[in-house]
């Protein structure tokens, strides 16, 4: 939408999280295997070539925060942005949503770095309108709901491979395009 404008680049922690432990290593990543969230600050900025916002998302209904995270977080150029509620709220979500729709009233494009369907409509709304949107994710692992929107415009990124976010091979079973692949890998 705007040459000089923003990136906000919105990270929703938890559902990267559980996708990389639950869906791809089996169990908790440890240090080595989580994404380096300053290359991702990287990716992001050189993208579209514009200064950004970078938020990180998360749930701290539990009344504690991860501080030496937090801290890295805001020593790398992230705002962290620790949201609390009641047990049934989905307190991201609903962070995020309200980011999502807050954005859509003024100028600046956008990096949402989740899986997560519930964000859709939001999504939609900025693509139609003619932002440019982009999805930070691992693409076998993404809603249908969001991936159906890259017909309408909607970029995705891929967290492994595009982003380069991880310092490990990640084990993960997905189809391969075929300018991508290499078989040292398998070898």
């Amino acid at each position: 939408m705007t040459e000089t404008g923003t990136t906000y680049l919105l990270v929703d922690g938890e559902n990267i999280d559980a996708t990389l432990g639950s869906s791809i290593l089996g169990g908790r990543p440890t240090p080595e295997q989580r994404p380096r969230w300053e290359r991702v600050l990287s990716f992001a900025q050189q993208t579209w070539q514009q200064p950004v916002k970078a938020l990180f998302f998360l749930n701290a209904s539990n009344g504690t925060l991860p501080m030496s995270f937090v801290q890295a977080l805001t020593a790398i150029g992230f705002v962290p942005i620790p949201l609390s509620g009641e047990t049934y709220e989905k307190v991201v979500d609903i962070g995020i949503k309200r980011t999502l729709d807050a954005i859509a009233g003024r100028e600046g494009d956008v990096l949402l770095a989740s899986h997560d369907g519930d964000f859709a409509p939001e999504v939609a709304t900025l693509v139609d309108g003619g932002r440019r949107v982009g999805l930070l994710a691992f693409r076998e692992f993404t809603s249908q709901s969001l991936a159906g929107l890259t017909a309408r415009g909607l970029q995705t990124f891929d967290l492994e491979t595009d982003v380069a976010a991880f310092n490990v091979q990640l084990p993960r079973l997905r189809i391969i395009p075929l300018e991508e692949f290499d078989p040292l890998r398998y070898l």
